[in-house]
């Protein structure tokens, strides 16, 4: 989904979209909030859900089409469900 976003928008408003922003409209959300903490954002205490990608989404966004091949670390909730760099 996040690839078609390209006809209208640099690859890092789709990028930020997709964490930082959407983060903010959870946060918007209240009690309906499924986490109790920070979200979007990477620093102590917040909710660790990272992408590592292997190469350059900010210059080619489509790496993110095909993620067994392109995502080398998926972290969510601060828990590592792969890791191809060991």
């Amino acid at each position: 989904m996040l690839t078609h976003l390209s006809q209208w928008y640099s690859n890092a408003e789709i990028l930020k979209t997709a964490t930082s922003t959407n983060a903010d409209l959870l946060a918007l959300s209240g009690p309906r909030n499924p986490y109790d903490g920070k979200l979007g954002v990477l620093e102590t205490g917040a909710f660790a859900d990272i992408l590592l990608v292997d190469g350059d989404p900010l210059a080619e966004i489509n790496l993110l089409q095909d993620p067994d091949k392109n995502l080398a670390v998926i972290m969510k909730d601060g828990r590592i469900h792969k890791n191809t760099l060991t």
